[in-house]
């Protein structure tokens, strides 16, 4: 009875001599490569005098049946006739890089590997080195963007966020979305407009012209770069959701304020029935359940103040949820800046004044209602990477994470 089980290597060219286990329990497996020839490195012409063979080498590679595997292979060595001093020169196969002590099929499975995990964590599984993890995606995943792999970019979204916790040492993520999907472009140091601007003008012409929009939050830095090297063939859009965040803030002011005169002035027992007002408010009227229109209606009852911006920032969020032109949006928007003025509510004062300097950019939201939630998921990514990874306090290596995370199942497949 023939107990042998054949196992693909996933290695062409090959043939394989003896198979065997050591005292570790490791497989080991001794190969040979079937072509014959190699190109001098000096006059660039293919040569197939033989000079023997270079020194035995052992490459990782995939595991079988939960044990470590190498493949053994002793590279051979030609000498060119056409070059001054017969220099010597080793044959280069397709399936491991030169200096590396991995086949090109193992590197890709630490890269799968590293999705959605550490390298300290995949070192330990995988029994090699934490330097030796490192230097696997740097052969493989570059510092930034390769433009030659992108076809087209569509919308870009611009973003920061703080790789210390409350040091505000801010990066500005830049990414694209389109048809392919969401791609990271860059980790930039910093959110100056120079830096974005710089980042911009790199992205090659045929890219360029690729480009239909810009989302971003209303820091100027990131729309003045963008109007500055895309012009008016962009759509340049601040992210609703980030004018919510804004006029929201005007309504959670006034709560605070209402809610400590309350506490002041009613009965402990009156008082606890507003529990969750909070939560209540940052919710749509539409939105709202049962339980949580009570906790408003017994609130609005002791605060008409209250009320009316709840209200206000209510019919706000109704034009943004509608499908209007722009031209019907910046009409509506104008009428709601005027209410707010007949009912004295200055508590908006800061945000309509924000409101004016970025009417543009935010009503063009109404042309494509296109939004940088894309960009707001991949900042969540980033956050758990950060905490996953114990702080990444390097551009390039965060650049490298996200991009292992966010396009490694298809880079490295297979």
């Amino acid at each position: 009875m023939n107990n042998a089980v054949e196992i693909p290597l996933g290695i062409t060219g090959i043939s394989i001599g003896e198979v065997r286990e050591n005292e570790f329990g490791d497989i080991l497996i001794r190969i040979s490569v079937t072509a014959e020839g190699a190109v001098c490195p000096k006059c660039g012409k293919p040569v197939t005098k033989s000079y023997g063979h270079g020194r035995e080498i052992w490459l990782r590679h995939l595991p079988a049946f939960g044990r470590r595997t190498f493949v053994i292979i002793r590279p051979k060595r030609y000498q060119c006739p056409y070059c001054g001093g017969g220099p010597t020169v080793t044959q280069k196969v397709p399936w491991y890089r030169e200096r590396s002590q991995y086949t090109d099929i193992y590197e890709k499975h630490i890269l799968r590997a590293l999705i959605n995990s550490t390298i300290h964590d995949v070192s330990i599984k995988e029994d090699i080195g934490y330097d030796a993890v490192r230097g696997i995606i740097d052969r493989n995943i570059g510092k930034q963007v390769k433009w030659n792999e992108i076809r087209y970019i569509g919308t870009i979204g611009i973003d920061e966020i703080s790789l210390k916790k409350g040091h505000g040492d801010f990066v500005t993520v830049v990414t694209s979305l389109s048809e392919e999907g969401t791609k990271i472009l860059s980790v930039l140091s910093g959110r100056k407009k120079r830096t974005v601007g710089k980042f911009f003008k790199s992205i090659p012409k045929r890219l360029k012209k690729t480009v239909r929009s810009v989302c971003c939050d209303m820091y100027d830095g990131y729309i003045s770069a963008a109007k500055e090297v895309f012009g008016k063939n962009v759509i340049i859009t601040v992210d609703r959701f980030h004018v919510a965040k804004m006029y929201g803030k005007c309504l959670d002011n006034v709560r605070k304020r209402e809610m400590v005169r309350l506490k002041k002035e009613l009965p402990e027992k009156e008082y606890e029935k507003m529990k969750g007002v909070m939560h209540a408010l940052r919710k749509k009227d539409a939105d709202l359940t049962p339980e949580e229109r009570e906790i408003l209606k017994t609130v609005f009852g002791y605060s008409e103040i209250l009320k009316t911006v709840y209200e206000f920032c209510d019919d706000l969020t109704y034009i943004f949820d509608r499908k209007i032109s722009k031209e019907k949006a910046l009409r509506e928007i104008e009428s709601w800046k005027e209410m707010t003025e007949i009912y004295d509510l200055n508590c908006f004062e800061k945000f309509i004044k924000t409101l004016n300097k970025y009417e543009e950019e935010i009503a063009n939201y109404f042309i494509r209602r296109q939004t940088s939630g894309f960009v707001e998921g991949l900042n969540n990514k980033i956050k758990v990477i950060k905490r996953r990874c114990y702080g990444i306090l390097n551009v390039t290596s965060l650049f490298q994470r996200i991009h292992i995370d966010l396009e490694g199942y298809y880079s490295f497949a297979g």
